[in-house]
């Protein structure tokens, strides 16, 4: 290894061990499985933000959105802006009454909520929707993996399996060991790192491409229809249909368990005006800046590259000195690690309350639920790992699937669940099969609509079904709550 990778390989290492202390920390903080899956409702505005966007954007941010605009040109921003509107509309809609809803059903996860919010006394549902969450994450989480298996295998030389294993072992060690603590310190901290690297890259690559007009030059260079975002770079017009396809990644906001965790998880309703202020500014700020890496790649870099997505990773290598690069290069390392380790925990979260406590030992203690919960990170870390070794594995058609999985399957049903007081148990059952079934299948069909990406189709069809049940069932209200159900409940405004 030479010696510009040993100097970026130490700083992964100083980067890594950080990381592991705060881990530490957390884990003498943690005191009983609400401090373990929600860190006691105490998280502040701040580090919810932070750690909600680090978690929702992982390494996509920086290098697939900059490889997307890359070789797409200003179609990519159709993209950007669907994923800027889905955050906005999230906080908006659904953080305020999902952290009054689940505190005032003492709920600690999504599934916990749904079975209090319907009065679900078989458990179906609760059932349905932590199988959906634990499948739908094992593809998530393998995504993460990969992507930093092939990043530390860049940076340290190292064999692939190896860098995997290496990778995976640093997100299993802080998560089992801190917990929602840890994982939003460890969260919230690459939060500022992204977006300060996502901002200087395109700055100093413009600077030395010779700025805007040169950038423009090299766009129109690749394809004279670049800087349009209404044709493709073959010249054929975007159509409204697959413009609304490419915003349709802001639908699955809705159904994110790793960021509705961040909602569930806030100190108070009254803290969510500021987080949502601060969420939607990093991810405003951070998608532009994301665009504007592939953007300047064009201009700046002396080669085309094979990989688009290595954008970033070529610029950064390209423009800085080695502990530049290698701190810059370390927001990538950062933005993968966000995701993992959430997605690690939500699924622990899903393990322990859903299926150990509800169907094995519903008299557990809560010393017993927390190291359940440290033992399946563990093991769920052990299967994506397994399933991560595939070096042929692609990043972006993982988190592609999972994304839309998660936003058909759980997002309508969340979110009328919120709003609609008749809906009802049958209703939510519904939304999820017929959401969750229509991602899979939608997959495997070609040509025509089924071109489409399978996340709008898949969140119209939940919708219509929870429609179409309550009212074939007569919905009626099925939560048992004193002091008023969800949809007579003001939000938290400004």
């Amino acid at each position: 290894m030479g010696s510009e990778n040993v100097i970026i390989g130490t700083t992964f290492v100083l980067y890594i061990t950080a990381m592991l202390a705060v881990g530490f920390v957390a884990f003498r903080r943690t005191k009983n499985l609400a401090d373990y899956l929600l860190g006691g409702r105490r998280i502040g505005p701040l580090v919810s933000a932070l750690s909600a966007g680090a978690s929702d954007m992982s390494g996509w941010l920086l290098m697939g959105l900059p490889g997307f605009a890359y070789a797409a040109g200003f179609i990519s921003l159709w993209t950007a802006l669907g994923l800027f509107l889905g955050t906005y509309l999230n906080w908006r809609l659904v953080a305020s009454r999902l952290r009054r809803e689940t505190e005032r059903f003492d709920a600690l996860t999504l599934s916990d909520y749904l079975e209090r919010r319907f009065s679900d006394k078989n458990h179906l549902l609760r059932l349905v929707t932590a199988i959906v969450i634990l499948l739908f994450f094992l593809v998530y989480t393998t995504s993460g993996l990969v992507a930093g298996g092939k990043l530390f295998s860049h940076v340290f030389g190292l064999p692939y399996t190896a860098a995997v294993i290496l990778g995976a072992l640093a997100v299993v060690v802080y998560t089992s060991f801190g917990g929602f603590i840890a994982v939003c310190w460890t969260d919230a901290i690459p939060g500022f790192l992204m977006i300060g690297a996502l901002i200087v890259v395109p700055i100093v690559a413009m600077i030395k491409a010779g700025g805007v007009g040169t950038v423009s030059e090299a766009l129109v260079r690749v394809s004279p229809h670049m800087l349009s975002a209404f044709r493709g770079n073959d010249g054929q017009s975007y159509s409204v249909l697959k413009i609304a396809s490419d915003m349709a990644w802001g639908l699955g906001y809705f159904g994110m368990p790793h960021i509705l965790a961040r909602f569930m998880a806030i100190r108070s309703p009254e803290c969510i005006p500021r987080a949502r202020r601060i969420a939607t500014t990093w991810v405003g700020l951070s998608l532009l800046a994301a665009l504007a890496v592939g953007f300047t790649g064009l201009a700046a870099l002396p080669q085309t590259l094979a990989d688009n997505e290595t954008v970033f990773i070529a610029l950064v290598e390209t423009l800085f000195h080695p502990v530049l690069a290698g701190i810059c290069l370390a927001a990538v390392l950062a933005a993968i690690m966000s995701t993992a380790d959430s997605q690690l925990l939500v699924c622990t979260s899903v393990i322990t309350e859903d299926f150990y406590k509800t169907f094995c030992r519903r008299d557990a203690t809560e010393d017993e639920l927390v190291n359940v919960g440290r033992i399946s990170v563990v093991a769920i870390a052990l299967i994506a790992m397994a399933l991560a070794l595939d070096k042929d594995s692609k990043v972006m058609g993982l988190v592609s699937y999972a994304w839309a999985g998660f936003g058909a399957a759980l997002g309508p049903t969340i979110l009328l669940s919120l709003y609609w007081r008749r809906m009802n148990q049958k209703a939510a059952l519904a939304g999820i099969l017929v959401g969750g079934g229509t991602i899979v299948v939608w997959k495997h069909l070609k040509g025509g609509l089924f071109d489409l990406y399978e996340l709008l189709p898949g969140f119209l069809l939940s919708l219509l079904a929870i429609a179409v049940v309550t009212w074939m069932t007569g919905g009626r209200t099925s939560d048992v709550a004193d002091g008023g159900t969800p949809s007579e409940q003001p939000l938290n405004e400004d």
